[in-house]
């Protein structure tokens, strides 16, 4: 009674059917003793109890974890695209940079183009009115008018200022794109990142340790650190506090001396990068 009595072959092993199994659950169904069996009974039962091992078995297979070479694939897949949004992430902030390059590039086309059409530099130009139709004039800061100089803070929002009036004066020229309505929402001219660009002649730096003259200065702010230094490497020296490029914190007028921004240092911090020519 001890020994298997009848076996089952599968796809993957043989399943072995002991006696005191199959006798336990006929005896649970039937309730008599052997006297009574019937051989069809006995082999119906035996028949159920194949299938129930079958089926169990069938369960465990299911409930398999992954293999080795499975779990390796999908590391690798993972990989590809943490590589793949990385990548992209690094061509959407290289175009950014791009972008705040070429504002400090057209902002001093607009001022060479208005310079070589009229005489005048746009804002300082007193005689706005007779050059562009509905241009006008800036009366402050006080006595600066047509001195060669767009004077006024680079932020200005003094609308009779000539750094505020500069931006009407260009695109009532149809130099640049925008508004030319002062005071209009739309008005103020903005970078890729939602921060503020203006012109100034006046000085930025008022104690520099390097010395950075120039005939105006155009700045963009609302640069994080990490741009504001690709920026410098991009159109200067490299270094934040010295040469054509410099950095400020964001949203002043002007400070005593720029700003140097060590690799690693204030990435996510917001500056106020100026260029000048």
């Amino acid at each position: 009674m001890g020994q298997a009595i009848c076996q089952a072959q599968a796809s993957d092993g043989v399943h072995l059917f002991d006696t005191l199994s199959i006798f336990r659950h006929i005896l649970a169904h039937l309730g008599t003793g052997l006297p009574f069996f019937r051989p069809k009974v006995i082999g119906t039962l035996i028949a159920q109890e194949q299938t129930k091992s079958y089926s169990e078995h069938a369960m465990k297979n299911q409930q398999k974890g992954f293999t080795l070479v499975e779990i390796a694939i999908v590391l690798v897949i993972i990989g590809l695209l943490m590589g793949g949004v990385l990548k992209g992430q690094e061509l959407i902030n290289s175009a950014k940079v791009k972008n705040f390059a070429n504002d400090f590039r057209s902002v001093s086309s607009f001022v060479y183009a208005y310079q070589d059409r009229f005489r005048a530099l746009p804002g300082d130009d007193a005689a706005v009115a007779s050059h562009v139709q509905g241009g006008v004039a800036a009366t402050t800061p006080a006595a600066t008018l047509n001195n060669a100089r767009i004077n006024g803070a680079w932020n200005s929002v003094t609308q009779t200022d000539e750094a505020y009036l500069f931006w009407q004066h260009v695109r009532l020229a149809g130099l640049a794109t925008g508004t030319p309505v002062v005071g209009n929402a739309e008005y103020i001219y903005r970078n890729a990142d939602g921060g503020r660009v203006g012109i100034t002649g006046d000085a930025i730096l008022t104690a520099p340790t390097t010395p950075w003259p120039a005939n105006f200065y155009v700045c963009s702010g609302g640069i994080q650190g990490r741009f504001a230094r690709q920026l410098d490497t991009m159109l200067d020296d490299g270094n934040t506090q010295t040469g054509t490029v410099r950095v400020i914190a964001d949203g002043v007028a002007n400070q005593a001396d720029a700003t140097l921004l060590a690799p690693g240092n204030n990435d996510q911090q917001l500056f106020t990068v100026c260029s000048g020519f």
